[in-house]
């Protein structure tokens, strides 16, 4: 009871990155997208477009946070933890939308040409935003890590993606000032690229850990420690899952078959303690078999 409410503390700590995600994109998109309108740069409107959506992903995380510490109940009998996983992969179903979206409209603006180059000011935008995106990024990843959020790491992998789109979408407009005004769309169609390919990977992330993919290494080194516990003759079988970032194995030992059942208990519990202190397992089922 006292980790599930520990973790619950650490998953309201999770809502500040979402939060403080949210309001970085409010200011910087509606910065890009005004700035960008007004110096008739593509790129940098496709960069306040992505960080519009980001928005919407933001919240989705935030929701995602919230749900997760509902306790369990008649039908979610193992809590609400998955609900941050989902709202990640919800997070990447947007992100890959508006990829797509900011893909068409630049070899669309490629194909009819662009004469005119967009006014520096947008490159100093985008570079401003780029450093502020950083900032972000560095404090979510630091929040992510401290507590094992698999939602606020895609928050991060989020920033950081918008802090790279925000130097390319820089670089191309200063290019785009040596008479090589295509530069400017071109740089929009490297910012959908990056988009997408950062949705993708929260996909592909989020939907290993919903269909109950795990990590083989973490296997391993659960199973090495089990087998240095005074008493486990072997490990026969050994499974994990995630609920959120909450990590749930499932283990069958063999024990010696003349131990008295009180000695296989206190074996089986100091597996349980072994892997939650030293592998931070949120919870652990151990069945016993004789030898």
């Amino acid at each position: 009871m006292e980790q599930q409410q520990e973790r619950i503390n650490e998953l309201k700590m999770g809502e500040r990155g979402a939060i403080i995600s949210i309001i970085a994109y409010l200011i910087l998109a509606s910065l890009k997208l005004l700035i960008g309108f007004l110096t008739n740069s593509e790129a940098l409107k496709a960069d306040g477009f992505n960080n519009s959506t980001d928005i919407i992903a933001s919240v989705a995380v935030l929701i995602g946070l919230k749900f997760s510490q509902k306790p369990a109940d008649k039908n979610h009998r193992y809590g609400h933890w998955k609900s941050e996983t989902v709202a990640s992969m919800v997070a990447s179903f947007i992100m890959m939308t508006v990829g797509l979206q900011v893909l068409f409209a630049a070899v669309t603006t490629m194909f009819e040409g662009k004469e005119e180059a967009p006014d520096v000011l947008a490159a100093w935008t985008g570079l401003g935003s780029a450093f502020v995106m950083y900032i972000v990024y560095l404090y979510n990843k630091r929040l992510g890590k401290k507590i094992n959020s698999q939602a606020v790491m895609a928050a991060a992998k989020d920033n950081l993606s918008d802090a790279w789109v925000s130097v390319g979408t820089a670089v191309g407009i200063i290019g785009s000032q040596f008479n090589l005004a295509w530069l400017d769309p071109l740089a929009a169609l490297i910012v959908g690229f990056l988009i997408c390919k950062t949705a993708w990977e929260i996909f592909i992330d989020t939907s290993h850990s919903l269909t109950d993919g795990f990590d083989e290494k973490l296997i391993e080194d659960y199973k090495d420690t089990i087998s240095n516990i005074k008493g486990v003759v072997g490990v026969k079988e050994i499974r994990a899952r995630n609920y959120g970032s909450n990590a749930v194995v499932d283990i069958v030992i063999l024990v010696n078959a003349n131990l008295p059942l009180k000695l296989a208990h206190d074996i089986s519990t100091e597996v349980e303690i072994k892997l939650k202190k030293e592998h931070d397992v949120f919870d652990v089922h151990v069945h016993v078999e004789p030898a």
